[in-house]
């Protein structure tokens, strides 16, 4: 970021999928979603480092739209995930580390179900990063390898090995380190899709560059010699401004742990490399589109389940609202949009909520009245067009003393620290993000700036407010209601007396 501041019905489905099936393919473009771990927005030339080697995710930029306002509303790959699937915030997918798996009623909404109920060819590749009640098979964990027509996932982390993902074996003599495999899986299902003439939803979760961090050798001299530069917000110092909760996680002790305080350096060509391999996977999936003839009727999205701090503000990981952590790179290219090939970019707010319901309209496809985000195809019609004026994100994995509900703007993002001990009070957080987008300045102890904190209060509180009327009743999710409520005294929450009864080991 250094240089930027720059419904469907069950019963609908067999006519829906004769529709499909029957309709032109031009009606029916192939997607593609393509989606790495933890990837921040300074690894991405095209998001303004001159440092990053990402050739194939800055000709997708230059062909298609760069969204400079794109948020993960949960920071966190299990959670995420769930949200990228469904299309709604966590509270109602009931889905993260340490609260509780997705009920199979929830999975049934996905984007991956409704589209191969429409006649789609459905795949998917790498880390599926969650388990759905109910779905699992011969005692494995239930990842709904049945809901599609090839499968390439695996369970938990997923791993770098490529012959240790069961379903990726075939690919290992050839692509010993997964991140290649996938580009390879990718061609396959292409090939597939041409074969059958049918159109098909491609969805790769890289496990790159998630810790810990192996990268690709074949790829040693990408960066080999470089001295990166550090984030004008990086180390301790360049933190000791923010809530004194945002200290209390495993963010702040990593920060040591893995090693940015003493070899930035070594840390970040490891973390650069991986993603590098990513851009190469990239590279053979666009090859591959090109050698079928399909290219010009198929759309690519590409992004990351989060961000990632990387010595921000001294703190490594995610999870929490910061820019590092919660902003990250989204890219769309539909080549038949009127902006292809334009270099144009997006200024509007938008959030991993609405990529299950972009994802639907493009197949033609009615939008659930569940999902909470919106298409974001105007955006390709109009990229200074806005689709929302506010989003919510959120954090209840940790501790207890570092969740927290933020709302955000294009301009502005609020936190509310509810937390309160003997050692510090419950917080506010008010930023600037045009104006200083490494955070540096709090406005909320500012008088200037009351307006504008009693203006995005109220915003907080109407986020607050669909939390209370639609959070699923389960899973630990109810209590999060109270917690987050700025008008009541933290002494009186007395559901904080379970805060702690979740650890931090889970991802």
């Amino acid at each position: 970021m250094r240089k930027f501041i720059a419904t469907v019905l069950l019963g609908t489905c067999c006519l829906v999928a004769e529709l499909a099936i029957a309709a032109p393919p031009s009606e029916h473009p192939n997607i593609i979603y393509l989606m790495a771990d933890d990837q921040n927005l300074d690894s991405v030339g095209c998001y303004g480092n001159p440092e990053m080697v990402t050739p194939n995710m800055d000709a997708l930029g230059r062909d298609g739209l760069i969204f400079d306002r794109h948020y993960n509303t949960t920071a966190i790959c299990m959670a995420s995930r769930a949200t990228v699937f469904t299309g709604m915030y966590e509270y109602k997918t009931g889905t993260n580390f340490s609260h509780g798996n997705m009920r199979p009623e929830v999975w049934a909404k996905s984007y991956p179900v409704l589209l191969r109920d429409a006649g789609y060819l459905t795949a998917f590749a790498g880390k599926f990063g969650f388990v759905v009640e109910g779905r699992g098979q011969n005692g494995k964990p239930g990842m709904c390898e049945s809901d599609f027509d090839i499968w390439g996932g695996a369970p938990g982390q997923s791993s770098y090995v490529t012959k240790q993902n069961r379903a990726m074996a075939k690919y290992a003599e050839e692509y010993p380190h997964s991140t290649l495999s996938y580009g390879a899986f990718g061609k396959d299902v292409i090939r597939e899709g041409v074969k059958q003439k049918k159109p098909f939803c491609l969805s790769i979760s890289f496990k790159a560059p998630h810790k810990p961090a192996t990268p690709d050798p074949r790829f040693d001299d990408v960066y080999a010699g470089i001295t990166f530069t550090k984030p004008a917000n990086f180390g301790r110092e360049n933190g000791e401004h923010l809530a004194p909760q945002s200290r209390t996680g495993r963010e702040y002790k990593q920060f040591v742990d893995w090693h940015y305080d003493t070899n930035y350096n070594g840390e970040m060509r490891k973390y650069y490399q991986q993603i590098y391999a990513i851009d190469v996977a990239i590279g053979m999936i666009r090859d591959e589109l090109k050698e079928q003839g399909i290219a010009d009727n198929t759309v690519i999205i590409y992004t990351s389940d989060n961000g990632y701090f990387a010595g921000a503000h001294g703190l490594a990981s995610k999870e929490l609202s910061y820019e590092e952590s919660s902003h990250g790179p989204l890219i769309i290219f539909d080549p038949r949009s009127p902006t292809a090939g334009k270099q144009l970019r997006s200024p509007a707010l938008t959030g991993n909520i609405d990529f299950a319901p972009t994802i639907l309209e493009l197949a033609g496809l009615p939008i659930p009245d569940n999902m909470d985000g919106v298409s974001l195809l105007p955006l390709l019609n109009d990229p200074a067009a806005d689709v929302r004026e506010q989003m919510a994100f959120m954090n209840v994995f940790g501790n207890g003393a570092n969740t927290a509900l933020t709302v955000l703007t294009k301009d502005l993002k609020y936190t509310y620290w509810w937390y309160g001990d003997s050692t510090m009070q419950p917080t506010e957080e008010l930023f600037h993000l045009t104006k200083d987008p490494m955070e540096m300045t709090n406005m909320a102890t500012n008088p200037e700036a009351a307006p504008i904190l009693e203006a995005m209060r109220k915003k907080y509180d109407a986020e607050l407010d669909s939390w209370k009327q639609e959070a699923v009743p389960y899973n630990n999710y109810q209590q999060f209601a109270e917690l987050f409520d700025r008008t009541v005294p933290w002494d009186q929450k007395g559901a904080r007396k379970q805060r702690n009864n979740r650890t931090n080991n889970e991802e």
